[in-house]
């Protein structure tokens, strides 16, 4: 067993950071994150002077978990621009320490995707922790691999429909799958990426972001359209909005519009929006 403590760059969390990640793949319970990675079961801890201790049986697993937890990714730059906006001034103050997790494949990313459109969070998540479990293979501790391209593209669209997911959804997916090798789009740019998957029809906006920031790992795509910032700009508004709509509440963030989701959605959800202000102002 090989275990490494590591020094995240830039202010970092766990806790904030993987309070609501545990799914098929992966478990957060008492501060200890434990992962199916590449076939092994990788584990993560925080220690109070803020470095990571990363355990798993290979280095290969040390460094996947490493990438996933996005020990290495310093968003203080995004901080330091945001720390007087405001709408997210206080939110980035109170959560500085927040990073999106990444998932163990590009695969499992789209899955979630198609999984999440236009229906409630916890209703999806259970769909897709029903999918990789009856479909990837268990490693342990009742986690089960993340799933490949490979895997998805094997599947026929009335299996998936059969556990829930739509049959246009469902027959998008497969067909994406079996056209491209999802885990090579990290050496592409994120624009050319956008432009390549806005192609598939039932993709969006919303889903080509989840992609972006949970599959790829970047963060200058946001999540437009999210049910979240959806409530959020009604409030600000007092009216119903259209999902496209919430492109303008990410406008201002430029290269971070994938992070300031993140900072908007968390930020509403423990009210560190100053939403009454801004809809007086």
């Amino acid at each position: 067993m090989i275990e490494r403590r590591l020094a995240p760059t830039g202010p970092y969390s766990l806790a904030f950071s993987a309070r609501l990640s545990s799914d098929a793949t992966r478990t957060f319970r008492d501060g200890l994150l434990t992962a199916a990675i590449d076939g092994e079961i990788a584990r993560a801890w925080q220690s109070p002077d803020g470095t990571v201790t990363v355990r798993a049986a290979t280095e290969q697993g040390v460094e996947r978990l490493r990438w996933i937890l996005a020990l290495d990714d310093d968003h203080s730059e995004f901080l330091r621009a945001v720390r007087h906006d405001a709408m997210l001034g206080p939110a980035s103050r109170a959560l500085r320490g927040l990073r999106p997790l990444r998932l163990g494949t590009v695969a499992q990313a789209l899955l979630r995707a198609f999984c999440g459109q236009l229906i409630e969070a916890k209703r999806a998540r259970r769909m897709e922790q029903t999918i990789i479990r009856r479909f990837c293979s268990p490693v342990a501790d009742g986690l089960h691999a993340a799933p490949t391209t490979g895997d998805l593209a094997a599947l026929a669209p009335s299996q998936l429909r059969a556990l829930g997911l739509h049959t246009r959804r469902a027959a998008a997916l497969v067909r994406l799958c079996r056209s491209i090798e999802l885990e090579r789009l990290h050496d592409v740019p994120t624009d050319v990426v956008a432009a390549r998957l806005d192609r598939e029809r039932g993709l969006g906006p919303w889903s080509i972001g989840v992609v972006c920031l949970e599959g790829l790992g970047r963060h200058d795509y946001g999540l437009v359209g999210d049910l979240g910032l959806v409530k959020l700009l009604r409030e600000l508004r007092g009216r119903e909005v259209e999902g496209w709509e919430t492109a303008e509440l990410l406008e201002p963030y430029g290269e971070w519009k994938g992070l300031a989701s993140m900072y908007l959605l968390a930020g509403y959800a423990r009210g560190l929006l100053p939403v009454a202000t801004a809809r007086a102002a």
